[in-house]
């Protein structure tokens, strides 16, 4: 049976896969730090907090900037397919591709995510696929790898 033809296993386009695990836990991580801060920053007591210089309270919030900016970017990964072709976001960097420029995908037992080959013999991450997503990201590989395979064959064709 080629890899196109089973049942139930090639997405519809367009379509886009995410990473699970990573966004859940820095939800989670991130509201609990923020109410942490919260009811530490409370529990100084006002003539404490006073004693807080203007220098030291907007450290205190470039820090917890540079943190959600470093969430944010873990929560814009994706890669995105359409009949155009396919588009990874990894952080804020994108990269548009045409379906001929990628040759295969693959994630590695114990690779933190997926690295796509492409056809001028560099590789680049694919931080939407992500390794501690266990079988959510071996099922995005294959789904992707038939939507790979269906479209490089029907180009071919062409």
């Amino acid at each position: 049976m080629p890899a196109g033809s089973e049942p139930g296993l090639a997405p519809g386009l367009p379509h886009t896969w995410r990473p699970l695990g990573v966004r859940l836990v820095g939800g989670v991580s991130a509201l609990m730090l923020v109410a942490l801060c919260v009811a530490a920053w409370i529990a100084l007591g006002e003539d404490l907090r006073a004693r807080f210089s203007l220098f030291e309270r907007a450290t205190f919030v470039a820090v917890g900037l540079l943190g959600g900016a470093v969430w944010l970017a873990l929560l814009r990964s994706r890669i995105g397919a359409s009949a155009e072709g396919v588009a990874v976001v990894n952080g804020f960097r994108r990269r548009n591709l045409a379906w001929a420029q990628i040759v295969a995908i693959r994630l590695r037992r114990g690779a933190p995510w997926a690295e796509m080959d492409l056809s001028d013999g560099t590789t680049i991450p694919v931080m939407a696929i992500q390794g501690s997503d266990g079988e959510r990201a071996e099922r995005a590989i294959r789904e992707f790898r038939t939507v790979l395979t269906s479209l490089t064959s029907t180009e071919r064709d062409d």
